[in-house]
C-alpha cells in the first residue's frame, strides 16, 4: 500500500484563482507567516528550509516575515544568511532541549527563560546586522505586552491578571486590549502592509539591541517562560509570548491582494488568539484571507508519525524524565517531514495547482 500524501493545500478564494491560472510563482509572495504553537512547528523546518533556503532565494523583496512564538524564531532564522542551515540548527536545539527540575515538578520558568535565552544569543548574537540587513526580508516579531495586573509578572498579579484576560476575551477580542497589546518589533525599511486591528499595537523599530529579546518576549509562554521586562526601544512593561493575541497570525491581509500569503502551518484553521482555542467560530475563514495560500500537514500523514500525533508541549509531560524517547520521537517527526518539502516542490513547479478552500 503507497504512503499517504503529506501535504495538503488550502487557499481563500483570491489566491486559488491565481494557483488554478498561474501555479504558486515564488515572485508572487508577498508576505510569509508563521504561527505559534511550539513543538508542532518541528514538522515545517523541511519545508521551511526548501522555502526560505532555495524556493524563495531569488526573491526579489520586500518580502514580510512575520512571525509569532517559534514562528518568530523560525523567521527570524530565515532571515540568517544560510537559511536552510539557520533553520536545521533551530530544528537541532529545539529537539535538545533539556531542563533541570525536581522528579515529578516542572522545570522552573526562570530557569527554562535562563536556557532559551542562551540559545538565541548562541545562534544570533553577533549575527544580528545579517538577519536586519538582509536585501530581501523584512521581520516583523510579534509579542504581547501587559497593561495593569499583567504590566509587571508577579506570583499574585500574573494569575490574576490572565484570568482577567481570559474573562475579557470571553465576552469580545477586543475587550482583552485592556489586559494585552500587541507590540511588533519591525524592520522598517519598508511600511507594515496590514493593517493590525482589535488590540492596541505599537510598531517598534527592531534593532541589534532588541533582536534576540523580542524574540524570547515572542516565545515566553506565561508560566512556563519568565516575562521579559522593559525591551529596548520599546515601551516598559512585561511582555509575553506573540501567540497571546496572534495565536496564528489571523491578521487583516487585504492590503496585499496583489500578490499571495504564504502560511506553512500546521493544521487547516488559523485561531485568532491563544484564548481563543476553545472558540470554533472564531477559527473560521474569513475575507482577512483571501488571498492566503496556507500549507498543511494531511491528518492522514499526521497519523503515520510517533503516537498518531504531531510533536506537542504535552510530550514534556508524556515522556517525563526519559528527555531520549522524546527526542527521538521528535527526530522520527523531524525526519518524515521531509516528505512536505518534496512534495511541495514537485507543487510549484506546475504551471497550475489545485487548493482546496479554508475551511
Amino acid at each position: 500500500m503507497s504512503a499517504p500524501r503529506a501535504l495538503w493545500v488550502l487557499a481563500g478564494p483570491r489566491a486559488r484563482q491565481r494557483l488554478r491560472e498561474h501555479g504558486l510563482r515564488a515572485a508572487d509572495v508577498r508576505a510569509v507567516a508563521g504561527a505559534a504553537g511550539g513543538p508542532k512547528g518541528l514538522v515545517l523546518n523541511a519545508l521551511d528550509r526548501f522555502v526560505f533556503g532555495h524556493w524563495l532565494s531569488e526573491h526579489a523583496g520586500p518580502l514580510h516575515l512575520l512571525g509569532a512564538s517559534i514562528g518568530a524564531w523560525r523567521m527570524a532564522c530565515a532571515c540568517r544568511r544560510d537559511a536552510d542551515a539557520a533553520l536545521r540548527e533551530m530544528a537541532q536545539d529545539y529537539i535538545e532541549q533539556r531542563y533541570e527540575h525536581q522528579p515529578g515538578k516542572p522545570p522552573k520558568a526562570a530557569h527554562v527563560s535562563a536556557m532559551f535565552s542562551q540559545a538565541l544569543q548562541r545562534r544570533f548574537g553577533g549575527r544580528e546586522a545579517e538577519v536586519l540587513a538582509h536585501p530581501g526580508r523584512r521581520l516583523h516579531v510579534f509579542t504581547s505586552r501587559g497593561k495593569g495586573l499583567l504590566a509587571r509578572q508577579g506570583r499574585v498579579r500574573t494569575p490574576l491578571g490572565y484570568l482577567g484576560a481570559f474573562a475579557a476575551n470571553l465576552m469580545h477580542r477586543r475587550v482583552m486590549g485592556t489586559l494585552l497589546e500587541r507590540v511588533v518589533f519591525s524592520d522598517m525599511r519598508d511600511a507594515l502592509p496590514l493593517a493590525l486591528r482589535e488590540y492596541p499595537t505599537h510598531r517598534v523599530a527592531l534593532n541589534a539591541e532588541n533582536l534576540a529579546a523580542s524574540i524570547l518576549a515572542s516565545c515566553s509562554i506565561p508560566f512556563w517562560l519568565d516575562a521579559v521586562h522593559d525591551i529596548a526601544g520599546a515601551p516598559r512593561g512585561a511582555y509575553w509570548d506573540g501567540g497571546i493575541t496572534d495565536y496564528h497570525l489571523h491578521l487583516d491581509y487585504t492590503a496585499l491582494n496583489d500578490g499571495v500569503v504564504l502560511i506553512p502551518h500546521f493544521q487547516p484553521t488559523l485561531v485568532p488568539g491563544w484564548l481563543d482555542k476553545p472558540f470554533k467560530a472564531r477559527h473560521r475563514a474569513s475575507a482577512r484571507l483571501d488571498n492566503v495560500v496556507l500549507l498543511v500537514p494531511r491528518p492522514e500523514w499526521i497519523s503515520t508519525l510517533p503516537r498518531g500525533k504531531l510533536p506537542d508541549r504535552g510530550d514534556f509531560k508524556l515522556y517525563g524524565d526519559d528527555a531520549d524517547s522524546r527526542m527521538r520521537a521528535w527526530r522520527i517527526a523531524l525526519a518524515e517531514s521531509e516528505r512536505l518539502a518534496d512534495e511541495f516542490q514537485q507543487l510549484v513547479a506546475a504551471p497550475s495547482m489545485h487548493a482546496d478552500a479554508l475551511p
